[in-house]
């Protein structure tokens, strides 16, 4: 195992990201297992922390296999060789979308709540999570993050699979990582302990960290 738990990868991440330091950032945690990478990245960097709200579009019949993802302020990103090799006609990729979008915007409302956005224009932001597989949610991240004003657009996670670090960077996203382990398996084989992130640690993690910024 590369690491313990999030905490840890986070602790782990860190060491990669001191050229960031003392620069004008934000760091966004994905929602929900990438936030406790984030708040270690963040609070090691004092830099303030957000979230960036995304979710998978779930093949059908196949969640765990991302045919793209969508996020915040209508951003969107497909995967035409997964939606091909699947067999997904028009029609199932929207209907799949649809039903996305209504709960991610219930998402962002209820965040938000408890986080109002931080500002992004002229500052660079840096897009955590707790591992990338196929890239298509940290992509939908980076695109929402970069149309909100931000002029460095990096990606950190503890681990990553080299295809999606080579469509990132495609994308004119800086990567870093702590490990691109090859074959790449799913993201919590690299860790001890991978639990689910109830959305009490989140809110409880954001509300710490603005309480700190005061």
């Amino acid at each position: 195992m590369l690491f313990r738990d999030r905490a840890d990868a986070g602790r782990q991440l860190v060491a990669r990201l001191e050229h960031l330091r003392g620069q004008d950032a934000v760091v966004l945690g994905l929602p929900r297992g990438g936030v406790p990478v984030a708040a270690q990245v963040a609070a090691s960097l004092a830099a303030p922390l957000d979230v960036v709200v995304v979710r998978k579009l779930g093949v059908p019949g196949h969640p765990e296999l991302a045919m793209g993802a969508i996020g915040e302020d209508g951003a969107a990103v497909h995967s035409p060789d997964v939606v091909r090799r699947a067999g997904i006609a028009p029609e199932a990729l929207e209907e799949v979308e649809a039903r996305e979008r209504a709960e991610l915007d219930r998402r962002v409302r209820w965040l938000r709540a408890v986080a109002p956005r931080l500002p992004l224009a002229g500052r660079a932001a840096i897009v955590v999570d707790d591992g990338v597989a196929t890239g298509a949610t940290a992509r939908a991240a980076c695109a929402v993050v970069r149309a909100l004003g931000a002029v460095r657009v990096v990606l950190a996670a503890p681990v990553c699979a080299t295809d999606a670090v080579r469509r990132l960077t495609a994308d004119g996203v800086e990567v870093v990582s702590v490990a691109t382990p090859r074959p790449f398996g799913a993201v919590s084989a690299h860790y001890a302990h991978f639990g689910q992130i109830p959305d009490a640690e989140v809110v409880a993690l954001l509300r710490a960290a603005r309480q700190e910024a005061e």
